[in-house]
């Protein structure tokens, strides 16, 4: 399934529009990469320009940073916690940017978006 981004097809009054050419690549999208928990699994798919993107689809361990420390280290992720994009994906574990995750030192925000970068940065709450 591709997504195409383009303007609205309906006049103001509703009235259909003619489109003035076809679709174009430049105009497609994906569909989200919902990362949950579990052994991890990377996903690599090309992005405009040549290049690689890394879309994470599952994974145990984020990069912790203890702001008092200011030091980073691996942390074993427990359990989501809460999910301000979505309520409904705390119960399927699915993480995303502002996640707040528990993991072995705390609980922890997540800083980075796992689906576009393939990595999650969290920061202990």
């Amino acid at each position: 399934m591709v997504v195409i981004h383009r303007r609205s097809m309906k006049k103001m009054s509703g009235a259909r529009k003619v489109p003035f050419r076809k679709k174009r690549l430049f105009e497609k999208g994906n569909r989200p990469i919902l990362t949950s928990l579990g052994e991890r699994k990377v996903q690599l798919s090309k992005t405009r320009g040549g290049n690689l993107k890394a879309k994470l689809q599952r994974t145990d361990i984020a990069n912790v940073l203890d702001k008092k420390t200011k030091k980073f280290f691996k942390s074993k992720i427990i359990n989501v916690v809460e999910n301000p994009a979505n309520r409904h994906y705390v119960r399927r574990n699915i993480i995303t940017k502002g996640t707040i995750i528990e993991t072995e030192k705390g609980k922890a925000r997540v800083t980075s978006r796992p689906g576009q970068e393939g990595t999650i940065n969290a920061v202990l709450i």
